[in-house]
């Protein structure tokens, strides 16, 4: 199984997040920045981070998937998650210490699912 095939009994973690209108390309660097954390996570299948595209619906999402509630519990309550919202973050070149960022989201909704029935890509 690939990291973008999705199967039965795998659970998908979605926080639905209240974004400003203007601090959407602030969410979307601070998200690029850190998705190589998740390269060596056990049990993670998979990230998006999906921006609203209509006027029915305003808020951001970031959809994740787990090969079990497990997995996810385990990255949840170690280091990943820790490390993944920490307020703030050094210079990248390491010689001086950024203030702590301020969060961008105004609020934030987990919701939560097992996968039932699963397709993957059809190969066209």
């Amino acid at each position: 199984m690939t990291s973008t095939d999705s199967a039965p009994g795998q659970v998908v973690k979605i926080n639905a997040l209240e974004i400003p209108p203007n601090a959407g390309d602030e969410i979307v660097k601070r998200f690029a920045a850190r998705m190589s954390s998740l390269d060596d996570v056990a049990g993670f299948c998979g990230f998006e981070l999906l921006r609203p595209t209509g006027d029915a619906e305003t808020r951001w999402f970031v959809y994740t998937r787990w090969t079990d509630q497990d997995a996810y519990e385990a990255w949840r309550d170690g280091d990943g998650a820790a490390n993944a919202h920490a307020k703030s973050d050094g210079d990248a070149s390491g010689d001086e210490a950024e203030a702590p960022r301020k969060p961008v989201s105004m609020g934030a909704t987990l919701l939560e699912f097992e996968v039932e029935v699963a397709a993957g890509p059809s190969g066209l």
